[in-house]
């Protein structure tokens, strides 16, 4: 049977995931370090736990509402106004997801229209410019520099925008860069989405782990912004509980609304014993975070000032928990520089051209391990480097 003949032809042109080609080789291998995946190496505070746990015990294993429990939808309008000095409506303004990337798909499909112009900031995650495509829409990429800590800049944007820009995507704190906005970086960008008339999509998901003085500042909190702005966030970073597989997005009710339906045919609901862990971790769990980003940053330091010694050097991220080194004075690529690292040091990292061709010449590298771990790989890329003279 010809099946190629029958597959959506969307679908058979788009490429697998670069992110994860180095972490399936190491699965492979023997004594391998890996870097090369943004999970966290603690496991789910154990106070979180105990909320799924029990719901499990007493039985609570039925559907929730479509948009989520209307107490995890309330503690969420909560911490966003603690956190981030944004409010929401807990029963229109919000829904609740299988984890961020769902959302980040919803937000896409019910915004852009066939023909619409998606921008996307690069290097960034993935999942953007496909589920663009996926809607027909025509992702524009927009290439943010080192020079300028990787941030987009006002100038930048409006150099790709045309009269069928329709959606800004947001990725900051960046994935993979580390980089960060500031406030007035984003005050420049809100007067270019009001100048165009821009929707923005801020994927928001690493907003709790930023560094030094530097906090998030989220986009929906900027004059005029909240009712352009649909905030995806979820629990996988902050409160590392990537496998509960739970996200949520809030915006305008009536584009909320509309993703509630796409959410309903496709998804139904999100997980109940993951919605019971987020209420406690929402309630309970910010001393849970300051542990782990104090945790991170050491971790950070470690790396970068490791990385910058053996002369690749990176700007410190401030956000997120990668590194972005520059491998260009190595003479070899992205794809040949993780190759050669991985089966002559049995490291593996992910190269920079899997988020976008302008990430060329750069590797990510995730600190979201231990400080032995890091160090070790650390050891091993610089007799890698030292076998290259």
């Amino acid at each position: 049977m010809d099946y190629q003949s029958m597959l959506n032809d969307e679908v058979k042109q788009l490429k697998p995931s670069g992110i994860r080609r180095f972490f399936d080789i190491a699965n492979e291998m023997d004594n391998v370090i890996s870097l090369s995946i943004g999970e966290p190496d603690f496991s789910t505070p154990w106070h979180v736990r105990q909320e799924g746990i029990k719901s499990l015990e007493d039985g609570k294993t039925w559907y929730s509402p479509n948009r989520g429990f209307m107490e995890l939808r309330e503690e969420i309008c909560r911490w966003l106004k603690r956190h981030y000095r944004v409010e929401y409506e807990p029963k229109t303004d919000v829904v609740v997801t299988v984890g961020g990337s769902e959302a980040i798909d919803l937000c896409i499909r019910c915004l852009v229209s066939p023909g619409e112009e998606v921008l996307i900031p690069e290097p960034s995650f993935v999942c953007y410019r496909p589920l663009a495509e996926m809607a027909e829409g025509v992702p524009v990429t927009i290439q943010t520099r080192q020079e300028d800590k990787f941030r987009l800049t006002a100038k930048a944007l409006r150099e790709k925008i045309t009269p069928k820009s329709k959606l800004l995507i947001l990725p900051y704190p960046n994935n993979p860069t580390g980089a960060v906005m500031r406030r007035a970086d984003l005050e420049e960008i809100a007067e270019v989405v009001k100048e165009h008339n821009l929707m923005v999509l801020s994927d928001e998901i690493y907003s709790e782990l930023t560094y030094g003085e530097t906090r998030h500042v989220s986009f929906a909190s900027i004059d005029g912004m909240k009712e352009r702005t649909i905030v995806v966030n979820g629990f996988s970073k902050a409160f590392a509980m990537t496998g509960w597989r739970l996200g949520y997005a809030v915006g305008p009710k009536e584009i909320i609304g509309q993703m509630t339906k796409l959410h309903q045919y496709g998804i139904m609901s999100a997980p109940t014993m993951a919605q019971y862990a987020a209420i406690e971790a929402m309630k309970n769990g910010d001393g849970d975070i300051d542990y782990m980003r104090e945790q991170y940053d050491m971790r950070r330091r470690l790396i970068v000032d490791g990385l910058n010694a053996m002369g690749l050097t990176c700007f410190e991220p401030e956000g997120a928990f990668y590194v972005f080194p520059c491998i260009k004075s190595t003479g070899l690529t992205s794809q040949e520089f993780c190759e050669k690292l991985i089966y002559a040091e049995r490291v593996a990292v992910v190269p920079g051209d899997a988020f976008g061709e302008c990430g060329e010449g750069y590797l990510r590298v995730s600190y979201s391990y231990s400080i032995k771990h890091i160090t070790e790989a650390l050891s091993r890329i610089r007799h890698f480097l030292k076998t290259l003279n």
